[in-house]
């Protein structure tokens, strides 16, 4: 039954795109739908689906039109109501879908205000996997509270999923321990997936998500304003991140983030993480690699 899930998911993510492209993307064998991790669509170029092993290319040729249609689709007609994410390069779609943009951007005053001449997409398949947390979850405990934690991998290597899983289940409650309140700082509408307000993906009962709102501004907001117990937040990469954190964790609040690196040592060489770590924030990390084919969490003290 997961697997056929799986083809179906895939089934539902091409029906965002136009009618023509969407016939060869249906076309796809139900055992490379269950795989596919993306759709993409660049002008003059055949579309390609997103396998483990790289992109394969479909019979058909994106047009500059289809980009069009496809971002009207996503944004379910109305560019005016998607215009805050449209201008960071994003759409969120319905049943937990995201559609990456690229085009020629509109700036005034040095800030982009939106994006014309589209180019480029890229239809996310985001896919719940409502294990991924079940091992490293009740490891993240220390004397009865959550520990500041970090998701470790390369690109592409599950953190996201991880983390999402993650804010699922603290906000649920782990056993023996109770339910945590969590803030979401999903700023590029990737782990939540909200449309108009309401996540695509199941967060937990008592998350609340701040959508498309940047980490630095985003973490004081919710210090402010929700009392969280656990702040969550994607991909450190700005030191005004890492400032934000530092705040939150002043404040009484538990963080719980994601990095690109491979392992404790690779984030020791980078500069911004090195200065992470020693800040003493974070108590944890989850390492995450492959074995057999599966991924592996490691938890390890920091």
């Amino acid at each position: 039954m997961e697997r056929n899930n799986e083809a179906e998911r895939y089934d539902r993510a091409a029906a965002v795109l136009p009618s023509r492209l969407r016939k060869a993307a249906l076309a796809l064998p139900p055992e490379k739908k269950r795989l596919a991790e993306e759709l993409r669509l660049r002008t003059g170029r055949p579309v390609t689906v997103l396998l483990p092993g790289g992109e394969e290319e479909l019979d058909v040729t994106a047009e500059p039109e289809d980009l069009e249609t496809l971002c009207d689709l996503a944004a379910e007609f109305s560019r005016y109501a998607a215009a805050e994410t449209l201008r960071q390069g994003f759409i969120p779609v319905r049943g937990g879908f995201r559609v990456g943009l690229c085009g020629t951007a509109v700036m005034k005053d040095g800030i982009n205000t939106n994006l014309v001449h589209l180019s480029s997409a890229a239809i996310r398949i985001g896919r719940e996997q409502p294990d991924a947390g079940a091992s490293a979850a009740p490891q993240l405990f220390r004397q009865g509270d959550f520990a500041s934690t970090l998701l470790l991998s390369p690109p592409g290597g599950g953190k996201t999923t991880l983390l999402r899983d993650l804010v699922r289940r603290l906000s649920m409650g782990v056993e023996p321990y109770g339910p945590r309140r969590v803030a979401l700082i999903d700023e590029r509408g990737e782990v939540a997936v909200c449309v108009q307000g309401i996540p695509q993906m199941d967060v937990g009962p008592h998350t609340d998500v701040l959508d498309a709102c940047p980490k630095a501004i985003g973490i004081p907001m919710v210090l402010r304003a929700m009392n969280p117990q656990i702040i969550a937040v994607d991909e450190i990469t700005l030191r005004e991140d890492l400032q934000a954190v530092s705040m939150a964790a002043g404040c009484g609040a538990a963080v719980l983030a994601t990095v690109h690196a491979a392992d404790i040592e690779d984030l020791r060489r980078k500069p911004l993480y090195r200065d992470l770590l020693e800040s003493g924030v974070f108590r944890l990390a989850v390492t995450i690699s492959q074995e057999d084919g599966q991924r592996r969490y490691d938890v390890e003290e920091l």
